[in-house]
């Protein structure tokens, strides 16, 4: 199973790597260098797709939202039940898990309610992105820490060389915030 999850990790990276290239090649190319709406992203692709170019942008936006909405209200569901020992699960019937089905609809209706408020998505995206710089090599330290701790992990702890790429992991994590900041400083 191992092989199978390695090969899955590196070849999602390595598409998701290409397509951060290819949108930041073709936003810059077209003289997008600050992105603040949607509506600039979906006209710096106009090359891509021509004069449908609004068409295919929402009905992309459209399918990721609707891949992703549920996912996002049933994680956060799942996470405060978690932390306050409330009865949760998709299995569960309405009435075992009334409080966990609760919070995937107000965490939907939350996120429903953000497009009538002026809630700016691309702001939120660059604000969660930031967030996610400064606490996951935290939480990276912690994985690697646990995952090859053999007094907790048991046979099932990490060998050197998972280790080894986990600290690199950690050290790239944490350098890369950090040389954007010094290069923010720069004015590079």
């Amino acid at each position: 199973m191992r092989q199978d999850v390695g090969l899955g990790m590196v070849f999602s990276n390595v598409v998701a790597w290409f397509i951060v290239l290819l949108a930041a090649s073709t936003l810059r190319g077209q003289g997008f260098t600050t992105i603040t709406s949607a509506a600039q992203i979906a006209a710096a692709l106009e090359p891509l797709a021509g004069k449908f170019t609004s068409l295919v942008f929402a009905l992309a936006t459209l399918g990721t939202g609707l891949l992703t909405v549920p996912i996002l209200s049933a994680s956060a569901a799942y996470a405060i039940c978690e932390v306050l020992d409330i009865p949760e699960g998709l299995s569960k019937k309405w009435y075992q898990a009334q409080a966990f089905y609760g919070l995937i609809i107000v965490s939907t209706l939350l996120g429903l309610l953000g497009n009538f408020v002026g809630f700016n998505p691309v702001r939120a995206l660059i604000y969660s992105a930031i967030v996610n710089a400064i606490v996951a090599p935290f939480i990276l330290v912690a994985v690697v820490l646990v995952a090859g701790d053999k007094k907790l992990m048991g046979p099932h702890a990490s060998n050197l060389k998972i280790k080894t790429a986990g600290w690199i992991t950690v050290g790239l994590m944490t350098g890369a915030p950090l040389l954007w900041a010094y290069a923010s400083w720069r004015g590079w």
